[in-house]
């Protein structure tokens, strides 16, 4: 019986291989498989019959069965029965062979079912596949192949049968006339010369050691001629191709004689084929084998095959390989290994042959060329050894070659070389400096892009690959340690090798450093057999300059550093200690620090002290005269490198500073005068850098040596000979006068301060001057040259600072400083005024700064020019003096900076002049200078001058320090100045005179007496008011003028009050518009005294107000309008109100501002309040009106007085000032607002209004929409937050509660947010607000009934009503609802009662069994149609139960199960969600009636099993909840453990994995209910959800894997397979693999 069943079930397999979908058949084809790993024989006999039987079956589905047969026999090879092998042998060989015709998947399935059983059985397998290889008789495609591959898969198996296989195939050759024949046998003899090949190498391992090579030869020979001489000439390329392949197996095995003998015709037959064939790889490969074949016999024909051999290989080599075709770099391989083969044999000819290709023009030549002569240094090294200086003297050509393809093989050949000896050779010097150039080319920033038939090797560039190279040689070839050094230091000072510094220094220092292990410290550079290395001066100087630069050549300070301490030994020994210390901190600087954040100043000064610390640790004179010249002697070198020969010259200059020779200093510094290239700017300013560092020690012999050069010949001689060409010589002799007045300026900032003071007037700038200043005919000439001017600036700028520095500077007097500032004002005025094209301005200012502070004071007038002349060459320059008037803004970021640093200098320069005199008087003073500019009508010109007034008056606050309390006599003035600008044009101007009006208030308190520290919150608000200054919106800005006004007003002490009125006055004049506007802001409100009488003219001039406001839109007018109705409504309310009801919908902007202006007053306010709320109350809120084109419908239209009323409440409460008003009458406005929102769901307007509303919307941008119910939510928002409840406004908004409020299907939705917020937010508003909405619980509006309702029902859900004592009064009105005739009021009354469960917890005991029955209730609702109200009663009772009495849930626990059980496989996500999450509550309560319970839950536990594959993730969450809820209740702990770890929710969920473990439990706790899952899992095959079908087959099937044979016997397998059967048969592919699945895993209970 078993065996039919285990037959029926591979059966109803192989009847679905017809399926379509491969994921499908792929799943067929494994359960078939899993049913032949339980039962093997079974299932490979049922799969025989079937094939038997099923003759008929077309060959895609036979091949299915057949590859489940072959992983079958390959799994159970070892316990396959031998009948059973017989069978499946006879069966394969059938199919193999059943058509005639080749069809290559079902064959070729067959075949590898013979070849599995091949591997135990091969005699079986011979014995069946012979009797169809017969002699005479051409044997079916398959038959061949099959017998190639058995060769492979079982090597000494098939070899003994090979010698008659290949005696029948020989005649058979000949019969064959098909390509596809010829190639099948050419593919078996190269499959078994390949086998006889592994046979004769392993045959001690074989089972016939008697085997041999001859065995085999002749009839391998006979096979060889037939497809040499007549297949090989095919025209079919594949078949050529086929015959190659085979060709070179079988050459091994050729008798030695009849090989010698074939290959004068086989060599040029197989070149001959490189003509015809594009895909080289297989006769490369295949010639290999033959010449590997030719040397192993020693022959001697290969001798004259040589030349055509090489000519015909090395173009293979020369077309380049193709990485991403990967057989063009196979082919590349075997060629390489033909070279191999070739050189080993023939070295010379080799040689002779590829030496001369070096010289070729052909770039690919001499690049194919160099890769065969590293594989044959590298592959052939004994045959080359003698070889070496022929080679190594041919590759003079190649190192001349420019192609960087060619360069990166000639590295590659060089690597080569060093890994064997090649460099120890004479001429491997050579080698090694051509690699060091390579590193030296400009490395690319990116490698350029590869074109598409790109040649190259690798598309690094040839200077990273050199670079590589180089580190590996230093660092792995041992053999180079001695080639290497010391000579690698050759290349570290000569400059052409700048670039290859960094792989230059890594590499010596690997190498110094294995010198030093070897013990060789002292003498690791021996001078004395190297002459051509550089001094250690040289290293020195070379590696320290080049270190300024750090990160420039791949971080070479790094490197230079490093290699400088390994060879400070040999630097000087007195060094080790200092350097061994010094330079890893000087590395670690550089780590730290990247090229951007690295401050290039404090870097060289640390090089320089470390310079200055090794020349006082070697303290050797003749040593540093050495140094310092050797320095100097490498200054020219530096030429095209500014940065680092001005860093060389400090070098110098410090170098120098250490001499103790006095002569050697002079003549230095005589020397670098004289060979300086002064046209230079980074060479002037290194040169008066060195200078100035010399003058630290050596301060008389500097000073001394420039007198000296100017007195000097050369000095003459060059303006002589300038003078000649006289373009030139000015220009020339200017750049060397400009040298030595910035040496100058050096040495006095450098020198020792009590040295150089008494110089400064007597020597430095007599001299200075001298230079400046030229004379023609004894009248002084000025210079026209601006090197000339910039320099004497500064040198002026650093003399003043030496002075200032020098602390003397209260007693030293500076007689010439009068003199200074006047050729520094002069220098300003010279400066064009349309354009900023030079520093001259910003560095003059700069020297100005320094030299006002200087003693003696300057005088008023000079002061006065000075301070007029600054201020007009900065702030008069046109807005952008970035650009140029000729347009070209190539240099506009330079210029953008060079601005500026002008304003801060002129900023600078001013607060220094303040500093002078800091007092009230001086301040004035100051902007008696600034105060045209602050006011001037060009925007630039005002935007600097305001600027700059808050730069000052920032520095005067900063710097006060009053000691007695004295007036502040102009602050007035100095308000009214700047005030009005708070309302500038410009945004910069408004946040400039805010900052200006800030630190005048402050000032004013510390004259005041108040502490500097003091903060006055008033005067800090002006902070805060400058966030509205940023845009310029008119309204914001006077708001915020208003606002700096009241601060102003209430600090202005009562004598200024006066002064600051009458300039204010003075300020409406301004020329911007907007800041005589901004005075008005000051203006208090007009007279309030005579209205009382005018009742009767009310209406009129309210209508005057209007037109007004309608022809003057000013700022000051309307505010004056709204002051006019606020006074006239405190005197008449109703007859304002009544006529403000009277204009015309929607209010325009003018009416809106005058029913704002009634929020003025908080009494007032509340008056006019009520009468509008009772206006709203007083009308019906919609008309039904019909609806002619509708039929019978009716459609409601509001009527407009409420409507009126509610926008007039809008426009006051959005008054800030409506706030206390709105408070008192908090309640009263919540209510009627609220239920105004409910009235007005889905409410039109009427139709007039309708077109009024449109014309004024496309009039105004964006006005308020008049639509009834929008505008009831608008007001009844700005009531909230006007009623201190803007929280509230916002949790609404943010949970979208307006939207849904409006919206008649979510309205409800709507409210309950709204509630919601009322109950966190505005608590202590609920009780009046509860008791005004319980009579509306009544009303005849439906609308008005939900929304009181709704309201109630989410109130239930927060504490507050209980700690407001609310909650039985609101409990009781939702129960009273229950019999309500709406449908939507029945079901929010229960949401309600379910909400306490949130709310009041602890009051659901007290009210249980009220509440319980009105959840009951709620679930037998009768007029329920979509069942909405058992949702919620279902939602709400599983809210309720942990809260509820255990006795009064245990009487209705069955009933509420059984009522909710339906609903688990409900179409409504909703319902199939809620019945879930509330069985899983009812859990808690079956203790005491477990039995009958725990019945429910095996009842409900497959659907909830199967609803983890619910399509809504809601369901899926609800499902979790229920089985963790059940877990303890089934008495399985391992299924209750899984349940909590595996159905947690934040966790995703293995499904498959999940329910394998699931069932495994559930057969180990409860095998007896095997076939009741089983069935209540088929009722789901029908499920309208695919993943659910999908699920219950998958379900089935691992309950079967996991039940016992004990228990097999419940299940019904009949209609158990005829179920899955039939959902074999499913549309959906996913479920039909489940099926499949399953099927086979039946085999566990059959």
């Amino acid at each position: 019986m078993m065996e039919s069943r285990i037959k029926r079930l591979a059966t109803t397999l192989m009847d679905a291989t017809t399926d379509k979908d491969p994921l499908v058949q792929e799943q067929i084809y494994n359960a078939l498989c899993y049913l032949g790993e339980s039962e093997p024989e079974e299932i490979l006999h049922s799969c025989d019959e079937y094939l038997r039987q099923h003759d008929k079956l077309a060959y895609p589905h036979r091949v299915i069965i057949l590859k489940a047969m072959e992983t079958v026999v390959k799994n159970n090879i070892a316990s396959l029965d031998k009948s059973t092998a017989k069978v499946v042998i006879f069966l394969a060989s059938n199919e193999m062979t059943k058509s005639k015709e080749v069809i290559r998947e079902w064959q070729q399935a067959a075949s590898s079912v013979l070849v599995a059983v091949g591997q135990r059985f091969i005699n079986k397998v011979m014995e069946e596949v012979l009797t169809k290889f017969q002699p005479g008789i051409l044997p079916h495609y398959f038959i061949v192949q099959t017998f190639a591959n058995l060769s492979v898969s079982n090597v000494f198996g098939m070899v003994p049968f090979l010698n008659s296989i290949l005696g029948t195939m020989l005649p058979m050759l000949g019969m064959a006339k098909q390509d596809h024949m010829k190639s099948v046998f050419c593919y078996a003899l190269q499959h078994f010369s390949e086998s006889i090949q592994e046979y004769l190498a392993n045959l001690d391992k074989a089972p016939d050691p008697t085997v041999r090579k001859d065995t085999f030869s002749n009839e391998i020979f006979s096979a060889y001629e037939v497809l040499f001489n007549s297949w090989l000439q095919h025209r079919e390329a594949k078949l050529r191709l086929a015959v190659v392949e085979a060709v070179g197996p079988m050459s091994y095995l050729m008798p030695s004689e009849k090989l010698e003998e074939q290959l004068p015709k086989l060599i040029p037959g197989i070149l001959a084929l490189y003509k015809k064939h594009a895909e080289a790889f297989y006769i490369s490969k295949s010639l290999c084998q033959i010449l590997e074949s030719s040397v192993n016999i020693g022959s001697r024909s290969l001798d004259v095959q040589l030349d055509a051999l090489l000519g015909t290989l090395h173009p293979q080599i020369c077309a380049p390989a193709d990485p991403s075709v990967p057989l063009t770099v196979k082919n590349h391989t075997e060629v390489l290994r033909c070279f191999t083969v070739l050189a080993c044999s023939f070295p010379d000819r080799v040689l002779a042959f590829l030496l001369p290709k070096l010289e070729s023009s052909n770039e690919r030549t001499r690049v194919g060329t160099l890769l065969i002569m590293r594989q044959i240094i590298n592959s052939a090294p004994s045959q080359m050894e003698i070889k070496k200086p022929f080679i190594l003297s041919s590759m003079k050509l190649p190192l001349q070659d420019s192609n960087d393809k060619v360069k990166r093989a000639v590295v590659q050949v060089i690597s080569a070389m060093a890994h064997h000896g090649y460099l120890e050779q004479p001429g491997g010097e050579a080698m090694m400096e051509y690699l060091v150039r390579q590193c030296a080319l400009p490395s690319e920033a990116q490698p350029k892009k590869q074109t598409p038939d790109a040649d190259d090797l690798t598309s690094d560039s040839v200077q990273s690959i050199s670079v590589n190279t180089l580190f590996l040689l230093s660092t792995t070839v041992d053999r180079m340690n001695n080639v290497l050094w010391p000579y690698l230091l050759e290349f570290v000072t000569p400059i052409q090798f700048t670039n290859a510094l960094t792989p230059l220094c890594k590499s010596l220092m690997y190498l110094a450093m294995k010198k030093q292990e070897e013990g060789e410290n002292a003498s690791l550079i021996r001078y004395d057999l190297n002459g051509n290395l550089p001094s250690p001066y040289a290293l020195t100087t070379r590696l320290l300059v080049v270190s300024s630069q750090p990160y420039a050549g791949d971080c070479r300070g790094t490197a230079a550093l490093r290699l400088l301490s390994v060879l400070q030994y040999s630097v000087h020994p007195a060094l080790e200690q200092l350097w061994s210390k010094r330079v890893p901190s000087l590395v670690e600087h550089i780590e730290e620090n990247t090229e951007k954040c690295l401050c290039q100043k404090e870097w060289e000064e640390k090089l320089l002290l470390f310079l200055q610390e090794t020349l006082a640790a070697v303290s050797d004179n003749t040593w540093i005269c050495h140094f310092v010249t050797e320095m100097c002697r490498q200054l020219n070198s530096y030429n095209g490198f500014p940065l680092e020969k001005n860093f060389l010259y400090k070098c110098i200059g410090t170098t120098l500073g250490a001499c103790t020779s006095k002569d050697l200093v002079q003549k230095q510094l005589q020397e670098l005068l004289e060979t300086a290239r002064y046209h230079e700017e980074a060479e002037r300013e290194g040169l008066a850098s060195c200078f100035g560092i010399c003058a630290i020690n050596h301060l008389e012999e500097t000073l001394a040596k420039l007198e000296d050069f100017v007195r000097s010949d050369v000095f003459k001689k060059s303006v002589g000979l300038f003078s000649i060409f006289k373009d030139r010589s000015d220009n020339e002799v200017e750049k060397i006068k400009s040298t030595l007045i910035l040496c100058y300026g050096f040495v006095a900032v450098h020198a020792p301060k009590e040295l150089v003071l008494s110089r400064i007037e007597a020597d430095i700038l007599k001299n200075i001057f001298q230079y400046f200043n030229t004379k023609v005919l004894g009248i002084k000439v000025e210079t026209k040259d601006l090197t000339l001017k910039l320099c004497l600036i500064r040198s002026i700028c650093m003399i003043s600072q030496a002075i200032y520095n020098g602390g003397k500077c209260g007693d030293f007097v500076f007689s010439r400083k009068a003199e200074l500032v006047a050729q520094m004002v002069e220098f300003i005025k010279a400066e064009p005024l349309d354009a900023m094209r030079t520093p001259v301005r910003q560095r003059a200012m700069v020297t100005c700064t320094y030299l006002v502070v200087l003693e003696p004071h300057l005088s008023d007038p000079d002061r006065t020019e000075l301070i007029d002349t600054c201020l007009a060459s900065v702030l008069a320059l046109p807005p952008d003096p970035g650009q140029e008037r000729d347009g070209i803004g190539g240099d506009a970021p330079h210029k953008e900076i060079l601005y500026g640093d002008t304003l801060s200098a002129l900023k600078d320069l001013l607060k220094s002049l303040l500093q002078r005199n800091l007092t009230p008087h001086g301040l004035q003073d100051m902007f008696a200078h600034l105060g045209p500019w602050i006011k001037s009508n060009k925007e630039q010109e005002r935007q600097r001058a305001v600027e700059v007034s808050a730069a000052l008056l920032d520095f005067y606050l900063g710097k006060l320090n009053v000691s007695t309390v004295i007036p502040f006599y102009n602050l007035g003035v100095l308000i009214a100045l700047f005030s009005p600008r708070c309302s500038d044009s410009l945004a910069s101007v408004r946040q400039h005179a805010v900052d200006c009006v800030y630190c005048l208030l402050y000032i004013q308190l510390c004259y005041e007496g108040f502490a500097r520290d003091h903060t006055d919150e008033m005067v800090e608000g002006l902070k805060a008011l400058k966030k509205g200054l940023e845009e310029p919106d008119f309204t914001v800005l006077f708001h915020t003028c208003h606002n700096i006004a009241m601060v102003v007003g209430k600090r202005v002490p009562p004598d200024q009050l006066m002064s600051l009125l009458l300039a204010m006055f003075e300020g409406l004049a301004d020329p911007d518009k907007n800041c005589s506007r901004a005075a008005t802001v000051m203006i208090n409100s007009l007279l309030k005294e005579r209205g009382s009488v005018l009742q009767e003219k009310v209406p009129d001039i309210m209508s005057i107000i209007h037109s007004k406001l309608q022809e003057v839109d000013e700022e000051h007018v309307r505010k004056a309008a709204q002051q006019t109705v606020y006074i006239l409504a405190s005197q008449h309310k109703s007859v304002v109100v009544s006529s403000l009801l009277g204009s015309a919908l929607p209010f325009d902007s003018h009416t809106c501002a005058m029913w704002r202006s009634l929020a003025a007053e908080p009494t007032l306010t509340s008056q006019i309040l009520e009468q509008l709320l009772e206006k709203v109350n007083r009308d019906v809120p919609y008309k039904e009106s019909k609806c002619f084109l509708l039929g019978s419908g009716s459609e409601r239209i509001a009527t407009p007085l409420p409507l009126a009323a509610t926008c007039a409440l809008y426009e006051i409460m959005s008054a800030p000032e409506s706030g206390a008003a709105v408070l008192g009458l908090y309640a009263p406005l919540f209510v009627t607002l609220l239920l105004r929102v409910s009235c007005t769901v889905g409410v039109q307007l009427p139709k007039s209004l309708q077109s009024r509303e449109r014309r004024s919307s496309s009039l105004s941008p964006a006005p308020r929409s008049l639509h009834p119910c929008s505008c009831a939510v608008e007001t009844l928002k700005v009531m909230l937050a006007r009623g201190g409840s803007e929280a509230v406004t916002r949790a609404v908004g943010s949970a979208g509660g307006w939207d849904l409020m409006a919206s008649p299907e979510r309205h409800h939705d709507g409210i309950a947010v709204l509630a919601g917020a009322m109950a966190r937010h505005a608590g202590p508003r609920l009780p009046l607000i509860v008791k005004n909405l319980v009579p509306t619980l009544s009303s005849v509006f439906d609308s008005q009934r939900i929304t009181t309702t709704a309201f109630f029902a989410e109130l239930l859900n927060s504490n507050v009503v209980n700690d407001l004592m609310l909650l039985e009064t609101v409990m009781d009105n939702m129960t009273g609802r229950q019999k309500d005739p709406c449908m939507l009021v029945r079901m929010l009354a229960l949401r309600g009662l379910g909400n306490i469960s949130s709310g009041s917890p602890e009051k659901v005991r007290k009210h249980g069994a009220k509440l319980l029955a009105s959840m009951v209730n709620g679930m037998d609702d009768k007029d329920d149609p979509h069942n909405l109200v058992a949702l919620e009663a279902m939602s709400s009772l599983s809210k309720l139960l942990d809260h509820l009495e255990e006795r009064d849930i245990q009487s209705m626990l069955l009933h509420i199960a059984i009522r909710i059980r339906p609903f688990f496989d409900s179409e409504q996500p909703g319902l199939r969600q809620s019945s879930i999450v509330l069985f899983g509550n009812l859990t808690k309560f079956s203790e005491d009636d477990c039995e009958a319970f725990f019945e429910q839950i095996l009842n409900g536990l497959v659907t909830l099993l199967l609803h983890l594959q619910d399509p809504k993730p809601e369901v899926v969450k609800a499902c979790k909840f229920a089985l963790r809820m059940c877990g303890p209740n089934m008495g399985c702990e391992g299924l209750c453990d899984m349940f909590l770890n595996h159905l947690r929710e934040d966790r995703s969920l293995h499904y498959g994995e999940f329910m394998n473990n699931v069932c495994k439990h559930l057969m180990q706790s409860y095998p007896e209910m095997l076939n009741r899952l089983i069935l209540t899992n088929l009722f789901y095959f029908k499920s309208n959800w695919v993943d659910i079908r999908a699920a219950a087959p998958m379900f089935i099937g691992f309950l079967v894997l996991h039940v016992d044979e004990d228990h097999c016997q419940q299940v019904d397998l009949d209609q158990l397979i005829s179920a899955l059967n039939l959902l074999l048969k499913d549309p959906v592919p996913a479920v039909r693999m489940k099926v499949a699945e399953t099927l086979g895993r039946l085999v566990r209970i059959l």
